[in-house]
């Protein structure tokens, strides 16, 4: 019963974002912020859709709540004017939160949402696991760029190499970090050699070009650091915080 509540209410929310928004009302809504009707009527739909798909009108304050949240977010997003991914990826966890709140409120009462929130964030196991991927995101891509900067400035410098995507390198290094930690989390040991396979294949230029070796090799050691940094914190975090 639980369960088929909360996958009622991403559909709701998958209907009324996705489904039911094509890209002229988001234009309308980008243009004319909230003089738009369209920015009212999709957050009204919202608070609708759910009650609709949950079919528990007695639950018309939560429906509101949906509702509500659901303008304040299209506001606060229609405000940044340029959307990208990662700025996407924060409007939708938002409502996410909102659904799970929603749901909490239905199954358990908003009292008994603010106490398991409250147990969340004081766990010793969340905040653990919260801590392990903010490092692996952030400060070890910081220490292993500091620490092959000699060999990206001798990279710099080889003219004949082909110019990759902007940042790419960057994004991912985050990206296998994030999914090594969450295997070695899981218990998934096989499953990071999965990861070395697939960048194994990829070829980052011909071995005839000057400076190519170089390039491969600068690929391999900051690859290798990346892996040990989520491997070893990855350990940690089922050492210290899952027993």
């Amino acid at each position: 019963m639980q369960i088929t509540l909360f996958l009622q209410l991403i559909v709701a929310h998958i209907c009324v974002d996705f489904i039911l928004q094509n890209n002229k009302l988001i234009d309308k809504k980008n243009k004319y912020g909230v003089r738009s009707p369209h920015i009212y009527l999709h957050a009204l739909l919202s608070g609708l859709l759910s009650l609709l798909f949950i079919n528990q009108w007695g639950y018309w304050y939560v429906g509101l709540f949906i509702a509500v949240t659901h303008f304040f977010i299209d506001w606060w997003k229609i405000h940044l004017q340029k959307i990208d991914l990662e700025k996407f990826i924060i409007e939708q966890i938002a409502h996410l939160i909102i659904v799970i709140i929603a749901w909490l409120w239905i199954g358990q009462g908003l009292e008994s949402v603010s106490c398991k929130m409250q147990e969340v964030i004081k766990s010793i196991p969340f905040l653990i696991t919260l801590i392990a991927y903010s490092l692996v995101i952030f400060p070890v891509g910081f220490i292993i760029d500091k620490a092959t900067k000699k060999w990206q400035d001798e990279i710099e410098f080889t003219k004949d190499l082909e110019e990759g995507l902007d940042k790419a390198g960057r994004y991912i290094g985050i990206l296998e970090r994030v999914l090594v930690l969450t295997f070695v989390i899981l218990n998934q040991m096989s499953a990071i050699g999965f990861l070395i396979a697939a960048k194994s294949i990829l070829r980052y230029g011909d071995k005839e070009k000057i400076g190519a070796r170089k390039q491969t090799e600068y690929v391999l050691i900051g690859t290798l650091m990346s892996f040990a940094f989520a491997i070893v914190i990855g350990l940690l975090v089922r050492i210290v915080g899952l027993q």
